[in-house]
């Protein structure tokens, strides 16, 4: 039986925004993240904190782990599934522009 697991919540989206700057926003609330096997079997849980560099044009340019949920393969597959969302892209001074912003991914079994 060929089962996808889809068990994981995203808990928050925030920056450090810069006086005039408004960060980009995950578009697609729907964007999600299949559960690794070897993260399933070995019953992995965990939050993971990630930065995007979202372009003007609502793709991610640039993405990093800022903190770890303590599981490799977690933290890979949360980043690699929300760097292929749609964000709704950030200003700067009233303009569509490049800007950083955090996500919160939760892994919960």
């Amino acid at each position: 039986m060929n089962k996808s697991v889809f068990a994981a919540v995203i808990l928050s989206v925030a920056s450090t925004a810069f006086a005039g700057e408004v960060p980009a926003s995950l578009n697609d609330k729907n964007c999600k993240a299949e559960y690794p096997k070897a993260s399933l079997m070995n019953e992995e849980q965990g939050d993971v904190t990630m930065a995007f560099l979202v372009g003007a044009d609502g793709n991610v340019v640039e993405s990093k782990v800022e903190k770890s949920s303590g599981f490799k393969n977690l933290d890979k597959a949360a980043l690699k599934a929300l760097s292929a969302c749609k964000f709704k892209p950030g200003t700067k001074d009233g303009s569509v522009a490049q800007t950083w912003t955090k996500v919160d991914y939760s892994w919960k079994l």
